[in-house]
């Protein structure tokens, strides 16, 4: 029912390894004021920010999300051309705010440009000015998006391939904080069982073991709170067994030390991919 005041605000800010804290500060900013009287919920992915005001997770399990984007009469989400088309696609209302470069939001402006696509066919409400996401809010209520079609292909095809050809190195920036932590998380583990295997003289089984389960510890605080904890244990559990079994047939120390150090770049890499990036 168009004209109604929204029950739930959910925000939506991607899974970005960058923050975004600005969009949150102006919608906190509004509630203060009291231009906006809804329920702010919002799935932060990487920003950190605390507020009394709203309710704020990392990350939340699909049926959850699925279901406050079902909820919510209005959503406030980033660029990325897949949180607006999810939410295109369930006919909801929607403001768009671009991450930008300039404040290390992101890694180049593309996100004006998506934002400003979906705005002129109709879709959704562009956000330009964060001083004035209250007057969005009240002008969205009385906005009615454009339905979803299947003639919008080749516009989702056209912003895709935008991306593609204007963001070629994302996936450099995408692992590089996490390619960046493995290596540290990979001297550990070598130096580790350097120590135990040559200084201590533990056994094979125990150097290794230790190793691994420490550059395995390491991983669960960088990434605490970020994954389920029952799939990464049965996870570490399949690869240590891997590991322990390419171990046995390499009888050289400098293949064991190369398997050590880039062991834990590929744990880390895989368990970001598969257990929350992707949320």
């Amino acid at each position: 029912i168009w004209g109604v005041d929204f029950l739930i605000i959910l925000v939506i800010l991607g899974t970005q390894d960058k923050e975004f804290p600005r969009l949150l500060e102006a919608i906190d900013h509004e509630i203060e004021n009291g231009n906006i009287h809804e329920k702010v919920v919002v799935q932060a992915g990487q920003t950190k920010y605390s507020s009394k005001n709203m309710e704020i997770f990392d990350f939340l399990p699909e049926p959850e999300f699925e279901k406050l984007m079902d909820d919510a009469s209005l959503i406030i989400t980033h660029g990325g051309a897949g949180s607006i088309l999810s939410a295109i696609k369930k006919g909801k209302t929607i403001i768009a705010a671009p991450r930008l470069a300039k404040y290390h939001e992101h890694h180049n402006d593309h996100q004006k440009q998506i934002i400003s696509e979906f705005a002129s066919q109709g879709y959704i409400l562009e956000l330009k000015d964060f001083h004035t996401i209250g007057k969005l809010i009240e002008k969205s209520k009385k906005f009615k998006p454009k339905k979803f079609e299947s003639n919008t292909k080749n516009m989702i095809n056209l912003i895709e391939n935008y991306i593609e050809s204007s963001n070629h190195t994302a996936w450099y920036h995408f692992y590089r904080h996490i390619i960046g932590y493995s290596m540290m998380s990979s001297l550990v583990t070598l130096l580790f069982y350097i120590m135990l295997f040559y200084g201590f003289k533990q056994s094979f089984i125990i150097s290794l073991g230790l190793s691994i389960g420490i550059s395995f510890l390491l991983t669960i605080i960088f990434y605490y709170k970020k994954i389920n904890q029952l799939q990464y244990l049965i996870f570490s559990i399949l690869t240590i067994g891997i590991i322990i079994g390419i171990f046995n047939i390499c009888n050289s120390l400098l293949l064991r030390i190369i398997l050590l150090i880039f062991i834990p770049i590929f744990i880390n890499c895989i368990v970001y991919r598969l257990f929350f990036s992707k949320k």
